[in-house]
């Protein structure tokens, strides 16, 4: 499995794939995280390079006014090859390239496999 940034570029999104993918998955996380449950679970993502993290946000245990981020998946664009890669954190949030899969061209295909989550490793 890959490491953090083993061998990635980071090349940043074209714009029009930063909109494309900030729509898709801006509702797949207002549909994960809906407004009535703003006060116990946050569904996000951030965009760094050609790198995309989706994570949740929970109020801590020991501090409910304080949030805890916790990843939850990662995508990485390749532009030379035109595909998207699906990645999982590991217990020390390092990231390793989820292989039930290979990368494609089409970024919905991994939100499915992210949504089915047939392995828990996910969502859990």
């Amino acid at each position: 499995m890959d490491q953090n940034n083993a061998g990635d570029e980071h090349m940043a999104l074209s714009e029009f794939t930063r909109k494309l993918v900030e729509t898709k998955l801006g509702k797949y996380c207002r549909d994960k995280a809906p407004d009535e449950l703003a006060n116990e679970v946050r569904v996000g993502f951030k965009i760094r390079g050609n790198m995309v993290t989706l994570f949740e946000e929970r109020p801590a245990y020991y501090d409910p006014d304080e949030w805890v981020m916790i990843p939850v998946a990662q995508f990485r664009y390749d532009d030379r090859k035109n595909t998207w890669s699906l990645y999982c954190a590991d217990r020390h949030s390092r990231w390793h390239r989820f292989e039930d899969i290979e990368p494609v061209s089409d970024f919905d295909v991994l939100l499915d496999v992210l949504e089915e989550d047939a392995t828990g490793i996910f969502w859990g």
